[in-house]
């Protein structure tokens, strides 16, 4: 985990799923980011985790209601954190 820091762009969403962001859905979002062409973050507070580590994703402790941003750092990755976002608003597909 890293301290917030800016990021080219960025999105606040939040946890629906039940079951908050476990393993599956840590592992989900890990697969996304490993596409991108530079960094994906996903920030709970002051935290930032690497999307790309399901471990550092499952640091951040996220339940649901949680109100996590999800970061790119390169703007050609957009496409990328769009598919993060609504992965997330979509609750995972649980």
């Amino acid at each position: 985990m890293t301290q917030n820091t800016t990021r080219a762009i960025s999105r606040q969403v939040v946890i629906v799923n039940e079951l908050g962001l476990h393993a599956r859905s840590a592992a989900d979002i890990a697969k996304l980011a490993a596409n991108a062409k530079s960094g994906v973050w996903i920030t709970k507070g002051n935290d930032s985790a690497d999307a790309e580590s399901i471990l550092d994703i499952l640091s951040l402790a996220c339940s649901k209601g949680t109100k996590i941003t999800i970061s790119i750092d390169d703007p050609l990755d957009l496409g990328i954190l769009n598919r993060i976002v609504t992965l997330v608003e979509k609750g995972f597909g649980e």
